[in-house]
């Protein structure tokens, strides 16, 4: 019954975070500073996940496969290689680097 109770407090949570935004006058959606930083929040927060996830395994700092494979998108990136090319850099060289038995 408990991961019901996390999931009610979840939902009344999201519901409550939504309301707030609905609340929120348009005014002061409307300044600089606000649109700056619904603009470059995402993209902060998305950079902060990809570190997490590649970087960290618990506790602990790791530099495994996975940091082999986020360079290969790194580089794919910088040579405006499409999206699908950038993904499929990275699965193919943190593929290879695991098989080799490095991470």
């Amino acid at each position: 019954m408990n991961v019901w109770i996390a999931i009610g407090v979840t939902v009344l949570g999201c519901y409550a975070v939504k309301l707030a935004g609905l609340l929120v006058p348009a005014g002061a959606l409307e300044r600089p500073v606000v649109k700056r930083l619904a603009a470059l929040l995402p993209v902060a927060l998305l950079a902060a996940l990809t570190a997490e996830q590649t970087f960290a395994d618990g506790q602990v700092l790791v530099l495994d496969a996975r940091a082999a494979g986020l360079g290969a998108a790194a580089v794919a990136l910088v040579l405006r290689a499409p999206f699908l090319l950038v993904v499929a850099a990275a699965v193919l060289v943190t593929a290879g680097v695991r098989a080799m038995g490095v991470g």
